[in-house]
């Protein structure tokens, strides 16, 4: 009888353990402009490789320290560097940031994120995203602007 009583009382203290509110962990420090995004890669107002739109990526970096990563996934110039961010105004630059995929430098200037300032291709409301970029080993300056990806497929080009 009293083996059964401890077994009981095990499984008891067992269950009660285990119904334990699990604690926050929280997002990270860059998720107010982590995201995908729909954007356009033009010099002087053209599409100068007729890419149309492409995909750009934002994402906190290791450190999370409130820089991101500024990403287009290698297709454009293929780059991927480190900006840093105002977060009261959604704003991000880099000044000579080393470029993860080919060993050039990228300034980016005019970084901006605007709260449902954008539709997408179907025409839901997203954010917006707008900077221009310079390349260390290209005398033109870029400008990259679209909006986010909804991850509706009919969005998606």
């Amino acid at each position: 009888m009293k083996r059964i009583f401890v077994i009981i009382a095990g499984l008891a203290m067992v269950t009660f353990l285990s119904c334990s509110k699990k604690p926050d962990t929280g997002g990270t420090s860059a998720q107010k402009v982590a995201n995908e995004w729909w954007v356009t890669f033009k010099t002087g107002g053209v599409d100068f490789y007729g890419l149309g739109y492409t995909q750009l990526f934002t994402y906190n970096t290791a450190g999370n320290n409130g820089d991101i990563w500024v990403d287009d996934g290698t297709n454009t110039w293929e780059y991927k560097v480190k900006a840093q961010v105002d977060y009261s105004n959604l704003t991000f630059k880099a000044t000579n940031s080393a470029d993860e995929y080919n060993g050039i430098t990228a300034t980016i200037t005019d970084g901006k994120i605007l709260v449902n300032a954008a539709k997408s291709k179907t025409g839901n409301v997203t954010d917006s995203i707008n900077f221009t970029v310079k390349f260390s080993d290209d005398p033109r300056t870029w400008t990259i602007a679209g909006h986010a990806r909804t991850r509706f497929s009919e969005d998606d080009y």
